[in-house]
């Protein structure tokens, strides 16, 4: 096997670059808590995994580093930027969630840097994004990543067929940014409406009682409530997270199935 590697050294690379950009990209393994050498490191054993079915990339008379392969090497990370963009798509869906509801609950204002997503996310949102990541490892979600993902990309794409079948990935993020929003709706839709149904009731209550400092106990109201709500509903938002995820590894495959239809004998 290693003398095959060494004898296809530019096919090595070329897996090695998807499969760095798809970890670099990716939620949780491009968090800054894993170094950077444990992700080249991944990225070569990937590749090495993935050597013997690479079949959608013929690298026959291809020369190492000269212009052609420098070419090949940006459109392999661009296939893994893609994949990973969209898996951190889904993920986003649940940290928006958090984000709805955080305003009416009172927690807007407690942005902090989240480790997981690299971004500054509410305290809600950074829960939300935490669950979501436990269900991710609860359903083998990286076996699914690396197996169903970057294993099943490089026997279906290379970078002609994905410059072909622009517009199929360009629907697929668009759908995934549609869906974001829509999956982001309806989680945080029950805690929502009843956020607004307690606030119409504290306004209520302060019309009807002048007397009471409805800013002072509102708050603390809207926050008892919300995580009353949280805990009740926890085990349908799990549920309703690991649809959601097994849901955008569902329409990866479908594009590589539309993309891997238009490559004719397997070559670049």
């Amino acid at each position: 096997m290693i003398r095959e590697i060494l004898a296809s050294a530019p096919l090595f690379l070329l897996l090695a670059a998807r499969a760095l950009a798809l970890i670099e990209t990716a939620p949780l393994l491009s968090s800054e808590a894993n170094p950077q050498v444990a992700r080249v490191a991944l990225a070569g054993f990937a590749a090495y995994a993935a050597f013997p079915s690479a079949q959608a990339i013929d690298t026959a008379g291809l020369e190492l580093f000269s212009f052609s392969f420098i070419l090949l090497l940006i459109g392999e990370a661009i296939i893994g930027i893609i994949m990973g963009f969209f898996i951190t798509m889904i993920f986003s869906a649940f940290s928006t969630a958090g984000q709805f509801f955080s305003l009416p609950m009172g927690f807007s204002a407690s942005e902090t840097f989240d480790p997981l997503s690299q971004t500054e996310n509410p305290l809600m949102g950074q829960y939300l994004n935490l669950v979501a990541m436990l269900v991710f490892l609860s359903l083998n979600g990286f076996n699914e990543l690396f197996l169903g993902g970057f294993w099943r990309s490089v026997q279906s794409i290379n970078v002609a067929a994905l410059a072909s079948g622009r517009e199929a990935v360009t629907g697929m993020l668009l759908a995934g940014l549609s869906r974001l929003f829509l999956d982001a709706m309806m989680i945080s839709l029950p805690i929502m409406g009843t956020l607004f149904l307690t606030s119409l009731a504290t306004g209520l209550i302060s019309k009807a009682a002048p007397q009471i400092n409805i800013l002072t106990e509102g708050f603390p109201i809207s926050i008892t409530v919300a995580f009353m709500l949280i805990l009740a509903t926890l085990p349908a938002m799990v549920e309703a997270f690991g649809r959601v995820i097994n849901s955008g590894f569902s329409a990866v495959e479908t594009l590589y199935i539309q993309i891997g239809r238009q490559i004719t004998g397997g070559g670049i």
